[in-house]
């Protein structure tokens, strides 16, 4: 276990802006460390409408079209714990700032690249990139706010986590169907390289460098572990959806199991001898931290896979060309926009409660919305599913920003890092899972070669789970303890 010196020790970070008088300078940090956090969920989600130009340009097989969009989101998810762990040892900012460098060049190879091979390996780079990237940005901010600041901080940072996930696939029809000098979807990637020249000259100008006073190194046993662990656990899971499970699928997903185990012990060994973790097992101590990150799993399962399934209703169900159907995620969008300026208003006066409305209006949204496909059929304007899309966007404003800042309300700012590598991976590993749950009720029930009529029932039916998990991520939100425990 840590020494108590060690535990009561303060991390290195300055004073909080709204003590300290360095508002402007806080505020000009937050757009900064946002930006990088922008572009790396941008990039999640945009080479979904990309694939399609991908593989008539470098003759790419489906399956190495699905590897570029699953390498960086396997890179992305599997990361992060370390990352985090990396940006509380040796500095936040700078880990933020190698990150992005990392990413940078990793864009320029995905727009370069001269065959499928190649673009997926700069995938998986750009996706490690952003594992060392995101959790820092949690990281500052969970330190360096305070009181109102950081609820303000945290809604802003949903907010645009959402506006990245909702309108990927609409910046990315436009830069493709725009084909700036005629050079297609390779745009979606070289666009990051000015962005990052940018963030990297303001970043050490603006953004406050912390880290942890607890300097016990990195512990790389532990990273392989929780690395291998959650490698098995999405590939197998996604991959194995995907192929029709096959054995080395499921081999993947029964390895899981010894995995966590394995570096489960492995943790308390190191934190009873005061070897330092990958993770200390004291965040899952407190109650906040460890029932809110259930909340926000079962949150983001419900969350992240529904601009999936309702893109595969929209285009092969109804249709519609990637771009028309991205223009339909900007009813998501506004009422994302519109809840995340109320919710920031609301936060200070009604506190957690808030965090228990907004999964629950989600899954009032996505009942609006099977309910209207399924009675519209195959043959109904899509424009009658704008109602339950401004719900179901309304709920996710609600929740994304505000669920976060709760979860890391409880953990210790000493180890912030670290536990926003532990939220990112939960929220990102949530909505690959999501995916797969929804793909194993999709696609069974469609069959092969359906009719446009089918799709209404099956995209019913693939809501019914996502319905589910936003209910219990409500219900887990209505019950966190109403005032932050010490742990």
């Amino acid at each position: 276990m840590t020494t108590e010196a060690e535990a009561q020790a303060p991390a290195r970070v300055p004073p909080p802006p709204d003590r300290e008088g360095g508002a402007g300078r806080s505020w000009a940090a937050l757009a900064i460390l946002l930006v990088g956090t922008f572009v790396t969920v941008l990039d999640y989600f945009i080479a979904n409408v990309a694939i399609p130009s991908v593989q008539s340009d470098l003759n790419a097989t489906a399956a190495q079209g699905q590897l570029v969009v699953i390498g960086y989101g396997v890179a992305f998810t599997c990361g992060m714990i370390t990352g985090g762990r990396v940006g509380d040892l040796y500095g936040r900012r700078k880990m933020f700032a190698l990150g992005m460098v990392f990413f940078t060049i990793a864009s320029a190879a995905c727009g370069f690249a001269p065959n499928a091979d190649f673009l997926i390996v700069a995938r998986v780079v750009q996706g490690a990139a952003a594992a060392l990237m995101v959790p820092q940005v949690l990281g500052i901010l969970g330190v360096v706010y305070t009181g109102a600041a950081r609820v303000r901080a945290f809604t802003i940072y949903g907010l645009v986590v959402g506006f990245a996930a909702v309108f990927g696939q609409v910046i990315g029809g436009l830069l493709i169907t725009v084909d700036i000098a005629g050079l297609d979807w390779r745009t979606i990637f070289l666009i990051n390289i000015p962005i990052g020249v940018v963030t990297l000259w303001l970043t050490p100008r603006k953004v406050p460098e912390s880290r942890s006073d607890d300097r016990r190194g990195l512990d790389i046993p532990g990273a392989l572990l929780v690395t291998a662990a959650l490698v098995a656990l999405v590939v197998g899971l996604v991959e194995g959806q995907s192929a029709g499970w096959p054995v080395w699928s499921l081999v993947c997903l029964a390895a899981t199991v010894p995995l966590f185990a394995a570096f489960v012990s492995h943790t308390r060994r190191r934190a009873r001898t005061g070897s330092g973790p990958l993770i200390e097992p004291a965040l899952f101590h407190n109650r906040v931290f460890s029932q809110g990150l259930v909340a926000s799993l079962s949150y983001f399962l419900a969350m992240g896979s529904f601009f999936l399934l309702l893109a595969l209703f929209l285009q092969q169900g109804r249709g519609l060309s990637p771009l028309e159907s991205g223009l339909l995620f900007f009813t998501l969008g506004a009422g994302y926009f519109g809840s995340s300026m109320v919710s920031a208003q609301l936060a200070p006066k009604i506190g957690r409660r808030l965090v228990a409305v907004g999964p629950a209006l989600l899954a009032t949204g996505y009942v609006i919305v099977g309910l209207t496909a399924h009675a519209q059929g195959s043959d109904g304007s899509v424009l009658l599913l704008i109602p339950g899309l401004l719900v179901a966007g309304f709920g996710m404003g609600m929740t994304t920003g505000p669920l976060t800042g709760v979860v890391l309300s409880g953990a210790a700012p000493e180890h912030a890092a670290a536990a926003s590598g532990v939220v990112n991976t939960v929220q990102e590993g949530g909505a690959a899972i999501g995916v797969a749950v929804v793909g194993a009720v999709f696609f069974p029930v469609l069959g092969d070669n359906p009719p446009a009529s089918e799709y209404p029932y099956a995209f019913g039916m693939a809501l019914i789970p996502l319905v589910v998990f936003a209910l219990i991520a409500s219900a887990l939100s209505l019950t966190l303890p109403k005032e932050k425990q010490s742990g």
